[in-house]
């Protein structure tokens, strides 16, 4: 008997895509009623605890997605759960029409983390940012003789409203929501003699993300970031920052702004300033402070409940060490992920903290991502030829090192494919 018959065969791509679908369907439970918005697995997760995750047939998976970077505090932890079960037993939602403890408590911590002066809760990052125009808009007609155009870099990703994938680089999507708002030019990214061209009269502001996380973890240089804010105060326009995915610790300081050393006029959070639940900011520094009553609304702005939850993820993230543990953390990480790099001959890694971006040789990406669910880890593909790596901000580097291990299982699986597949057109 040859007992290489007996082990098991490396699945092609088609079947990492299928096998766990045929290990995780419940037969009490249906799609159907559900919008096909996104394209997700067939597992049905169930609990999560820090870094991992169960799905509904007791299998354990490592997480360095945490739901696109919201939970900054990795999957229910202690401190969230308390704030919400307290919260929730006192006071919900008095609607945003009324002042809450909680909203009045979180915007002045916050103001002061930040040195910001005003702070204005949402729901989602599209939402703040949605906001952030609108504010910009109303600055110009005050300050601008009704300037209105932001400009804004190709291959951005500021939501997905309308107002924001306006906003957003032409590349970032296909098209099929077209017509998009006017009043938005895009212009290479980390490009500022591009910059300075696309200034003019009717110019209100300059709209960026700090790292471009949809377009494959994309750091602006502080050469530029330092540039587009000088340019913004010698032209006398708003410097807009979408934080969104940078915001609350995830590039190793409470705000990306503050590793490059600028400030802006106008900052959006979101994701994880919630630790999990919807919960975004809107804030404001100086005369980019001139939002009055009614001009921005919404039945959940700042309710108890969120306003609760992103003080206990503010308190998680200040708390003394907490940062430089991120910093720490990402190190241990962008050195894994480069010796990994190099042992399969793949390309570039880019980022910060604890969110990278590792580019491949190929577009085998999605190839990567089926194969790394195969083996227990849950990674994304931003794009086709990159994966990015969002982990827990408190991710230990016991869960890194594991990472990295299912991480290249997850390469060679996919490697035998390629083999394979190259084979067989050859025969």
């Amino acid at each position: 008997m040859n007992l290489f018959n007996l082990r098991r065969q490396s699945p092609s791509f088609d079947e990492l895509a299928i096998e766990p679908l045929s290990q995780t369907m419940n037969n009490d439970v249906s799609r159907d009623c559900l919008m096909p918005s996104v394209e997700r697995p067939a597992q049905i997760f169930v609990r999560g605890q820090g870094s991992w995750m169960w799905d509904s047939e007791s299998r354990a998976y490592l997480d360095f997605t945490q739901g696109g970077a919201a939970n900054s505090l990795g999957h229910s932890p202690a401190v969230l759960i308390k704030a919400l079960a307290e919260q929730a037993q006192s006071l919900i939602n008095p609607g945003s029409g009324f002042f809450n403890r909680g909203m009045l408590s979180l915007a002045e911590r916050l103001c002061h983390s930040t040195g910001s002066d005003q702070v204005h809760f949402l729901n989602t990052g599209a939402e703040a940012n949605e906001g952030a125009i609108k504010l910009a808009r109303k600055w110009g007609q005050l300050h601008r003789g009704g300037a209105h155009r932001i400009i804004t870099a190709t291959h951005s990703c500021h939501g997905r409203s309308f107002g924001a994938m306006s906003a957003s680089g032409s590349a970032t999507f296909d098209n099929r929501f077209e017509p998009q708002l006017p009043g938005f030019i895009n212009v290479p990214f980390n490009d500022l003699p591009a910059l300075h061209a696309a200034v003019d009269a009717q110019t209100v502001a300059i709209m960026l993300e700090p790292v471009q996380s949809d377009a494959g973890v994309i750091p602006a240089t502080e050469h530029y970031l330092k540039g587009v804010e000088r340019l913004c105060r010698e032209l006398g326009i708003l410097l807009i920052l979408d934080e969104v995915q940078t915001g609350m610790g995830r590039c190793g300081t409470l705000l990306a702004e503050q590793h490059y050393g600028v400030r802006a006029d106008i900052i959006t959070l979101g994701k994880g300033l919630g630790g999990g639940v919807p919960l975004a900011a809107l804030l404001a520094r100086g005369q980019a402070c001139c939002l009055e009553a009614d001009e921005l609304g919404g039945t959940h702005h700042g309710n108890a409940l969120m306003t609760g939850a992103g003080s206990a993820v503010l308190d998680a993230v200040l708390e003394k060490g907490f940062l430089q543990q991120v910093r720490d953390a990402g190190q241990h990480l962008r050195e894994g992920l480069g010796r990994l790099a190099n042992s399969y001959a793949q390309g570039e890694l880019r980022g910060q903290g604890l969110m990278w971006g590792l580019t491949l040789s190929d577009n085998s990406a999605n190839e990567v991502v089926k194969a790394a669910l195969y083996e227990g880890l849950l990674i994304t593909a931003p794009q086709p030829n990159c994966l990015r790596f969002t982990p827990a901000l408190c991710v230990s580097k016991g869960n890194i090192d594991e990472m990295l291990l299912r991480l290249a299982r997850a390469f060679a699986r996919v490697r035998t494919a390629q083999l394979q597949c190259r084979r067989a057109a050859v025969i």
